[in-house]
């Protein structure tokens, strides 16, 4: 039973792996797997230590984001998260941000927060709020829709929310928040994104 496990996971990070490697074509429409389960490819640290653990990226240290090397438009993006921290847990996911100011550790906004009590709600987009759809202590799977200047999340197979009020950039980048020191490690898995046009 081992060993088949092992081929499905070989199998899996193969087929990411050659997804990867393939972002560079016209991908529009197709859901294109971001994280290998092995490497960082296709992503930069910024003040932060992250590493490939066992499938999943781990948020190991720092103030600071895992954030994808391209910017993203209209897309989906779905992931697996889980804190390890038992309590005031912290982090959360950027998009459509073009640039961090300085002295700062994290950009302005908007994110999709994985704060305690706040899971998946995105401050400054009105409407952007949910309770009660996570399972604390355990994985959970988020679904972030962006289409102009709508959103709509997806928490475990329920909707979240929807709003609309989206400013900034019409692209920008992804990014895993790390906030190590009072938020705690992350882990992270099946990252997937799917172009919009």
């Amino acid at each position: 039973m081992k060993n088949i496990k092992f081929s499905l996971g070989a199998a899996l990070a193969l087929v990411c792996a050659t997804a990867m490697a393939t972002q560079a074509a016209d991908t529009a429409g197709q859901r294109v797997c971001l994280f290998d389960g092995k490497t960082l490819a296709g992503w930069t640290l910024i003040t932060c230590e992250a590493v490939a653990d066992n499938g999943d990226l781990l948020i190991k240290e720092g103030n600071g984001l895992v954030q994808t090397s391209r910017k993203y438009g209209d897309f989906i993006f779905e992931f697996e998260w889980k804190a390890l921290k038992p309590d005031k847990w912290d982090s959360g996911i950027y998009f459509r941000y073009d640039t961090i100011p300085p002295n700062r550790h994290w950009p302005v906004r908007y994110q999709a927060n994985l704060l305690k009590g706040q899971e998946g709600n995105v401050g400054g987009l009105q409407g952007a709020k949910s309770e009660g759809l996570i399972k604390p202590g355990d994985w959970n799977r988020f679904k972030l829709t962006v289409r102009g200047t709508r959103a709509e999340m997806e928490i475990n197979g329920k909707p979240a929310w929807k709003a609309d009020g989206l400013e900034g950039p019409k692209e920008g980048y992804i990014g895993i928040q790390a906030e190590v020191p009072n938020g705690g490690q992350h882990r992270f898995r099946n990252i997937y994104i799917t172009e919009l046009k």
